[in-house]
C-alpha cells in the first residue's frame, strides 16, 4: 500500500490530504505539523478573530472526527530532515515516516525587522494563531499601535485595531498602500479609507528603530526623525518561503522550491504546494511564488488528483486574492504585473469599482472593491485570455459582461 506523507498543515496541507481522499487514494495519509491542533484557517486571524466575531473552534477546517474517519493520521512534530535515497522523513521526536510520495507545503514565515529594537516585547507578527492570542493580549493593554508595512496583514490588522478603539499608525517605504501588488488607481481608494478611519498612514517613510522602556517596545523612529510613540507594533513586511529541509534535501529554490508545470520537483516523487513552491507561470513569464489560498488549495486539489492516478494535467489555475479592510472588500484576480495600462470603472468616490489592468492589449488582471459579481467574471474572462481596448473601457455605461 502506498504512503503520502504532507508536511504543513496550512490551507495547501490540509486541502492535499482530503483532496486525495476525495480523489480515492486509499493508503496511508500523514499530515504533519509543527503546530499542535487541528489545521485551521488563517485568514480571519486578522480580522473576524481579533474583532471576537469567531472563536477557535470556528476556524478548524474540520472537526476532529473528519480526521479519523478518512483515515488522515496528524502528527504534531516538526519534520527535521528529508532523506530522498530512503524516501524517509526525519521527526522532531526522533521517529521517521516512509513515504512513496512527500509534498512539501511548508508555508512561508514572517519577515523579521531588520533594525535595532525589534526584540522588544510587544513587536509582534501576525500569522500563526498563537501570534493572534499575543496580538489580543497586547492589544487589551495598549492605547497606541504602530503598524509596520501596509501591506494585507498590516492594513487588515489596522482597521480591526481601529474599530477596537486604539491609535493606529501605518508606516510603509513604498509611495502607496499594498504597492507590491495594487494598481496605484485602486491604492488612492484604500488609502483614503484608512485615513477616513483615523489611522495615520506615513508612505515613503522608513524605520530606522525601535525604542523601548524596561525592555518593552515604547516607540518607532522612522527614517524622516518621527518618533511615534507605540505600546504595541505589528511588524508585516512580507514573508519568507520555508525552503530549508528542500535546500537540505538537494532539491533546487529559486525564491521558493522549484517545481514544474506539474507541481513535481527534480525528484518524481517530491512535490511542493502553496506559499512555499515556485512554479512556472502559463502565460511563460518569470516563474511565480503566490501566498493565497486560492493558490494553496488549488494546488492541493492538482497534486492530490495526480497522486491518486488521475491524468495529469498542469496548473493553470487563474491566481485570486482577497482582502477585507474595514468597508472595504478587495478582490484581485489575475496577476498585474508590468500592466501598459490599468483603467477604472465605476464609482472610486463610493468606494465601488474596478480596475482593469492591460498588457499588449489582453486583459491581464482585474482588482475589484466590493464588486463581487465583477470578480466573478474577471476569473471567467481571464481564464480565456480574454483581450481588450483601453479605450472600450473608458466608454461610457461600460461594463465587463460586454466582453
Amino acid at each position: 500500500m502506498q504512503s503520502v506523507v504532507i508536511l504543513g498543515a496550512g490551507h495547501a496541507g490540509f486541502q492535499c490530504a482530503a483532496a486525495l481522499r476525495q480523489q480515492g487514494f486509499t493508503g496511508d495519509v500523514s499530515l504533519v505539523s509543527e503546530e499542535r491542533g487541528l489545521p485551521y484557517q488563517r485568514p480571519p486571524l486578522s480580522k473576524a478573530y481579533l474583532l471576537g466575531k469567531t472563536c477557535v473552534a470556528d476556524l478548524a477546517f474540520r472537526a476532529e472526527a473528519f480526521f479519523s474517519e478518512h483515515r488522515i493520521t496528524l502528527i504534531s512534530h516538526a519534520a527535521e530532515h528529508i532523506d530522498r535515497g530512503a524516501q524517509r522523513v526525519t521527526l522532531g521526536n526522533g521517529e521517521s515516516l516512509a513515504y512513496d510520495y512527500l509534498v512539501i507545503a511548508t508555508g512561508s514565515r514572517p519577515r523579521a525587522l531588520p533594525v535595532a529594537g525589534a526584540g522588544l516585547a510587544g513587536v509582534l507578527p501576525l500569522q500563526t494563531l498563537d501570534d493572534a492570542d499575543r496580538l489580543l493580549a497586547a492589544l487589551a493593554g495598549c492605547t497606541r499601535v504602530a503598524v509596520i508595512g501596509a501591506g494585507f496583514i498590516g492594513l487588515e490588522f489596522a482597521a480591526s485595531a481601529r474599530l477596537l478603539g486604539h491609535d493606529v499608525t501605518v508606516v510603509d517605504i513604498a509611495d502607496r498602500p499594498m504597492a507590491r501588488v495594487l494598481s496605484p488607481e485602486c491604492a488612492v481608494a484604500f488609502t483614503n479609507a484608512h485615513r477616513a478611519l483615523g489611522t495615520k498612514l506615513l508612505l515613503q517613510t522608513g524605520v530606522e528603530r525601535l525604542e523601548g522602556e524596561d525592555g518593552k517596545v515604547a516607540a518607532v523612529v522612522t527614517t524622516r526623525g518621527e518618533r511615534i510613540p507605540a505600546d504595541l507594533v505589528l511588524v508585516g513586511i512580507g514573508a519568507i518561503p520555508r525552503v530549508e529541509l528542500a535546500m537540505e534535501a538537494g532539491l533546487a529554490v529559486d525564491n521558493g522550491i522549484v517545481v514544474d508545470a506539474m507541481l513535481r520537483t527534480a525528484d518524481p516523487r517530491v512535490s511542493a504546494i502553496g506559499d512555499v513552491a515556485s512554479f512556472p507561470r502559463r502565460d511563460g513569464g518569470p516563474r511565480v511564488r503566490l501566498e493565497s489560498v486560492q493558490n494553496a488549495t488549488d494546488q492541493a486539489r492538482a497534486v492530490a488528483a495526480r497522486i491518486a492516478g488521475h491524468a495529469a494535467l498542469p496548473y493553470e489555475a487563474v491566481p485570486w486574492f482577497w482582502s477585507d479592510q474595514g468597508r472595504l472588500k478587495l478582490q484581485i484576480a489575475g496577476l498585474r504585473g508590468d500592466a501598459d495600462e490599468c483603467v477604472v470603472t465605476g464609482d472610486v468616490t463610493a468606494g465601488n469599482f474596478s480596475v482593469l489592468c492591460i498588457s499588449d492589449g489582453m486583459l491581464c488582471a482585474v482588482e475589484s472593491v466590493n464588486r463581487p459579481a465583477d470578480h466573478m467574471l474577471a476569473r471567467r474572462l481571464l481564464a480565456r485570455q480574454t483581450r481588450v481596448s483601453p479605450d472600450n473601457v473608458r466608454e461610457p455605461g461600460f461594463t465587463l459582461k460586454m466582453l
